[in-house]
């Protein structure tokens, strides 16, 4: 009977970790070195996504999951778990939390289910609390997420005890006092201020995407590949005239971009 493929990786992990005749770049590799290639692949997950291909969908999927079989293997080695506990964690931790499918509890919707969720997460983190400080309604928030993605999640936790604004409107008013603020900061001159409060106007620009129920990190990737295929379009239009953006001045740039712009809107373009 042939090897399963999952049997296939663990086998080809192993045998790059192999002290004899491993890979050597594979040897010197640690959780710490390897953490940023598992973002990035993460990174590259959703890429595919976003994209629509399935075909890089399946080829990034793959990567990923090496990235768990290489995290894995490292623990093996360690003497703390292996893959097959990693797999039976995730199964044991889904069944806990999905009591509604395999339990008798039940939900009413969607969202319900979200609520509940949430309620079995906190539940497992204060099981887990080991740290010396009090417990807090921001615990196991992590610190290696984008920064974007965690001013959402902290301000989520925040707002699940209280902590909010009652709608839109008022956190719109706030950030009129942050952009005036950033204002005087920047005609003071105080390069740490301006920081600090352009920190502050970013936070803010998350707690609203977060009440008016927008993914402030999937909106800027949005706008990011909207102002790259514009941006694209301007270069283009500029070599049919043998230029690059930089020798042209900024009205013929905004001219080309209001173009850009129009031509998305056209029909059948």
């Amino acid at each position: 009977m042939s090897e399963t493929p999952i049997a296939r990786l663990l086998a080809l992990m192993a045998r790059l970790r192999d002290p004899q005749g491993g890979c050597p770049w594979d040897l010197e590799q640690t959780f710490a070195t390897i953490a940023p290639y598992t973002i990035e692949e993460a990174y590259e997950v959703a890429d595919a996504i976003a994209q629509g291909d399935m075909a890089a969908l399946k080829d990034e999927l793959g990567d990923l999951l090496f990235q768990v079989v290489f995290h894995a293997r490292m623990a093996e080695e360690a003497g703390h778990f292996d893959f097959a506990a990693v797999a039976e964690t995730v199964v044991d931790k889904m069944v806990r939390r999905h009591p509604h499918v395999f339990a008798e509890a039940k939900v009413a919707d969607a969202a319900a289910q979200t609520a509940a969720w949430e309620e079995h997460k906190a539940k497992e983190r204060a099981g887990k609390s080991v740290s010396a400080r009090p417990p807090s309604a921001l615990d196991g928030v992590p610190l290696a997420l984008p920064a974007l993605t965690r001013a959402l999640k902290l301000s989520k936790r925040a707002a699940k005890v209280g902590f909010d604004w009652p709608d839109a409107a008022q956190v719109l008013d706030k950030m009129a006092e942050e952009i005036a603020e950033l204002r005087a900061e920047i005609a003071k001159g105080d390069t740490a201020k301006v920081a600090a409060e352009m920190g502050d106007l970013i936070f803010g620009w998350a707690n609203l995407a977060r009440k008016l129920e927008v993914d402030p990190e999937q909106a800027l990737a949005g706008t990011n590949r909207k102002f790259e295929r514009r941006f694209r379009r301007i270069e283009a239009l500029l070599r049919v005239d043998g230029l690059l953006p930089e020798a042209v001045d900024l009205d013929r740039l905004e001219s080309l971009w209001t173009q850009a712009k129009a031509e998305e809107h056209e029909p059948g373009g």
